[in-house]
């Protein structure tokens, strides 16, 4: 199966490198190419990608409004941030907006091609250089005393699992931590998602840190 993209950057110089770089993987193509964040809407809506790579700085609209409108229509495409600004408030922006992943513009080309696919699944995916800082920024928010309908709806495991992929934890570390098999933890994962109403497993990282789930890592 081929991965369909979308890059979406207001420098065409960039927008030529990541087309090279996708192009030259059997598994992926760019099914199309935005100079701003309306046109990248545009063209998520009339393409159907697997991912839109989306600058955040970017004329008419910015990337993460236009990441915000692209999951509010209900696009089955994943959302990859990248950027060139190392800055937690646009990290924390977009995953609120829905992103899917953030990454910094100065990584290697095979971990740009990891990070499509990775995307494409529905895994967790944030630079490592931002990570910590945008998990601290997220636990020093208070969390909402009343727990909402979704979040009440998960069973006492599944509050485990959400947790534990709320510590970054892939489906085989949480197994081990609670001593399931992979394919129950997938199950768990799977209602979790569900019963949240979040697309993906970055977004149950923001909700298990946002209704206090998970705590600071104490030095």
């Amino acid at each position: 199966m081929t991965l369909r993209v979308v890059v979406a950057d207001d420098q065409a110089l960039v927008r030529t490198g990541f087309r090279m770089i996708i192009d030259a993987r059997d598994d992926l193509e760019v099914a199309g190419e935005a100079a701003d964040g309306r046109e990248a809407v545009r063209l998520t809506r009339e393409l159907a990608p697997d991912v839109v790579l989306m600058d955040v700085r970017m004329p008419v609209v910015d990337g993460i409004e236009a990441t915000r409108q692209i999951v509010r229509s209900g696009s089955p495409a994943r959302v990859l941030v990248l950027t060139t600004w190392d800055v937690d408030a646009h990290v924390v922006d977009a995953l609120r907006a829905g992103a899917s992943g953030f990454l910094l513009k100065d990584i290697r080309p095979g971990e740009l091609v990891d990070a499509i696919r990775v995307t494409a699944r529905g895994d967790a995916l944030l630079a490592p250089t931002v990570l910590g800082r945008v998990l601290d920024r997220f636990l020093r928010t208070a969390p909402d005393p009343a727990p909402p309908p979704s979040l009440r709806e998960l069973s006492g495991r599944e509050r485990e699992v959400l947790t534990l992929i709320g510590q970054a934890l892939s489906n085989a570390e949480i197994a081990g931590r609670l001593r399931l098999s992979e394919a129950t933890v997938k199950n768990h994962v799977s209602a979790v998602l569900r019963k949240l109403g979040v697309r993906d497993r970055v977004q149950a990282v923001v909700a298990a840190y946002d209704h206090g789930l998970v705590q600071p890592r104490r030095p």
